[in-house]
């Protein structure tokens, strides 16, 4: 009997390093209204260097929505999170207003901890895409009240207002039981909790070029640490979005500040992967802004000019990079539905692998 006993205790001893050392950490960082363009002018503004260069796999998505040729970040969002095509201006819903599950949320069942990092309010399209069901991804009240339930373990973002000054007159931050909210990146690196919310504004951040901190890459670094201490594998999502509003401005010295920053917090992400080699980084974009086309400069200099064909989304196809586990599987052209498709097939081995495991024990 003890024998047995043993057995057993070995059994699920074995299997849950198993589970531990296979499931891979997934970072998916989306450049909002991020194309080639912006890529290139932040690549000839930093030394002809951008961290791409060391992407393992290289791809194109096709990013339009249900209804549109051109998407808004709330269709594409859900394209990115959920798989599913929906129209535009909607969150987490398919064609029939169905509510759809996200990868955030699968992976969450799953066991992993989770993380949403952004440049803008914490309910703005991207980033509510992982979490909200909604027909408008204005319902910002309605959003946050979402963000509030969802379990996400870590966010940062802007949009306090939202939470504690609302027409409802609730304050969500007093309901988050479970929650330690900071103010500061230091309270954020040194508070141990296994769910903390961060605003990094009232409103929404300023942009980076008018003096936003902490930086994305702090955050990032931040992040992950806090993560390590938890024995699980981990979900983040990170967005640049000011990317998008740089580009919507036409504003050359605000869009290269953004992107100077999410470069480095790429740079993070991918010398994280590249030391743990059970973390797979997706870099992407939901769509590109701005009709951006680098019309002339100097190499030397690290000067660019950017003129721009319109303030508003195109409908460009858009990169995928990624690195570490399973990166093969993002290389190609395909719709921006693949990428949940793909992760969840990453997910979904993992659990196959696992039962295989065990049996064949």
């Amino acid at each position: 009997m003890n024998k047995l006993l043993f057995l057993i205790i070995a059994l699920f001893s074995v299997t849950a390093q198993c589970q531990n050392s296979e499931r891979p950490n997934i970072i998916m960082m989306i450049g909002d209204g991020m194309g080639i363009s912006q890529i290139s002018s932040s690549m000839y503004s930093n030394n002809n260097y951008t961290p791409l260069e060391r992407s393992e796999f290289i791809g194109l998505i096709k990013t339009h929505s249900l209804d549109d040729l051109v998407t808004d970040s709330a269709a594409s969002g859900t394209a990115l999170a959920s798989g599913v095509k929906t129209y535009n201006g909607v969150l987490g819903l398919d064609q029939n207003y169905n509510s759809v599950k996200t990868i955030l949320e699968i992976c969450r069942d799953k066991g992993y901890m989770t993380a949403i990092i952004v440049t803008s309010t914490i309910v703005h399209a991207t980033p509510a895409a992982y979490y909200s069901k909604s027909k408008s991804r204005y319902e910002y009240y309605k959003i946050a009240d979402e963000l509030s339930k969802s379990n996400i373990n870590f966010f940062v973002g802007g949009g306090e207002k939202y939470f504690n000054n609302r027409d409802d007159k609730r304050n969500l931050m007093n309901e988050m039981k479970d929650y330690t909210f900071v103010k500061s990146l230091e309270d954020y690196k040194n508070i141990f909790s296994k769910n903390i919310g961060f605003f990094t504004a009232y409103d929404d951040p300023i942009q980076k070029n008018f003096g936003r901190e902490p930086s994305l890459e702090d955050i990032i670094e931040a992040t992950i640490e806090k993560l390590k201490n938890f024995d699980k594998p981990f979900f983040i999502l990170v967005e640049g979005s000011q990317i998008d509003w740089a580009e919507h401005d036409n504003d050359q010295e605000y869009l290269l500040s953004e992107m100077l920053e999410f470069d480095k917090a790429v740079d993070v992400s991918y010398k994280y992967a590249n030391e743990n080699k059970n973390t797979l980084v997706i870099v992407t974009a939901d769509h590109e802004t701005g009709g951006a086309a680098i019309v002339s400069g100097d190499l030397e200099k690290q000067i660019v000019k950017i003129n721009y064909s319109s303030d508003e989304h195109t409908s460009e196809m858009v990169p995928v990079f990624s690195i570490g586990p399973y990166s093969e599987k993002f290389k190609g052209v395909y719709d921006n539905t693949e990428i949940f498709n793909k992760l969840f097939e990453i997910v979904k081995e993992w659990k196959d692998s696992f039962f295989q495991y065990y049996f064949y024990l």
